[in-house]
């Protein structure tokens, strides 16, 4: 039996490792933490009245199947050490600070992204209490099913999303959209609006990102719940009644505004992972600076294959649209090289 490895345990790796053991292939699936799913799997249901096809839902029946799928060998805790070519990959793995070396005739890289850090930022992240992240919030409502103010428990009256953080910012060298996040956020807002009525919700951007099939509808239908302003703000700062107070250039007005807020959520982008770039490294790769901002795909080695947001940021749609391509892609490898 062919053996292939998929480095990453998120919704990329998962839907892959699946696809090609119901195809008879044996997979070992290395996760460097504790538990599968990737950040997809801290997601909440975004659903208000009715779904809104966010793909949160999909990831834990992902889990459930490839833990009862007896052709997946998962570790967990797990990263890889060493990647040799010969006449197939002998590669060294590191679980626990144990090792062990296994071969396998295909590597996919399913690793992932990084969320990029705000703490730089002028947004007061890590100084304020009710400045938080995209994906905290997502955790909070995944975990209480409702929005707090961390500072002191309350209900927020008004919250305002700032899109782009650690995204399309040539300050960074990230000249890269990253995708997901203007979706997110609407559907987050949306999401808290419809579970704690008279949440007034103001959503900051340069420009919003089609996204959905039914994008325009949604959309069209958001900007009545949701106060849209085509500016990023310039900072933030805390008041004396510990709310936050954000200065922005006005559009309308031509003039720079000012606006109080009981929370503020930074809609942080994806980078490429550490994972990712040691497994470039150990397969000479070359990511040529960050593999986001190449106008050109990655060429990768023979036998080797990328899958999900290790390849550019995607939706958890994309991402599991990407790994069945991969996987069709790796099959069909693996049938040629047989043959020879």
């Amino acid at each position: 039996m062919k053996q292939i490895l998929v480095v990453g345990g998120g919704i990329s790796g998962l839907s892959a490792a699946l696809d090609l053991a119901r195809l008879g292939v044996a997979v070992v699936l290395v996760e460097n933490s504790a538990s599968l799913g990737g950040h997809a799997a801290q997601l909440s249901c975004k659903a208000a009245e009715r779904c809104v096809a966010c793909g949160a839902c999909m990831v834990t029946e992902k889990i459930r199947q490839a833990a009862g799928e007896a052709n997946i060998r998962i570790l967990l805790n797990a990263g890889v050490d060493k990647i040799e070519r010969g006449k197939c990959f002998e590669v060294t793995l590191k679980q626990d600070q144990q090792i062990q070396r296994i071969e396998v005739d295909a590597v996919l890289m399913a690793s992932g992204f990084a969320p990029f850090d705000p703490t730089n930022k002028p947004y007061g992240y890590g100084r304020f209490e009710n400045v938080m992240t995209s994906l905290e919030l997502d955790r909070m409502l995944r975990r209480i099913g409702a929005v707090n103010r961390p500072s002191d428990a309350k209900l927020p009256r008004n919250m305002a999303f700032i899109q782009c953080v650690g995204s399309r910012d040539s300050t960074l060298g990230h000249l890269w959209c990253s995708k997901i996040c203007c979706g997110a956020a609407l559907r987050m807002a949306r999401c808290i609006q419809n579970r704690q009525p008279g949440m007034e919700a103001t959503f900051f951007y340069i420009d919003v990102q089609n996204f959905g099939k039914n994008f325009q509808t949604y959309y069209a239908d958001t900007r009545q719940q949701v106060r849209m302003i085509r500016s990023i703000p310039a900072d933030v700062l805390k008041t004396a009644d510990d709310r936050l107070k954000l200065s922005y250039f006005d559009p309308d007005t031509q003039a720079y505004q000012e606006a109080v807020f009981d929370m503020v959520i930074l809609s942080i982008g994806l980078t490429p992972s550490e994972s990712t770039r040691n497994l470039a490294a150990m397969l000479n790769i070359d990511m040529d600076g960050l593999a986001y901002a190449r106008k050109t795909p990655i060429l990768l080695p023979n036998g080797v294959f990328a899958a999900g947001a290790a390849i550019e940021p995607m939706s958890i749609a994309e991402s599991v649209l990407s790994a069945g391509k991969a996987a069709c892609d790796i099959f069909h490898y693996l049938e040629t090289a047989s043959r020879i």
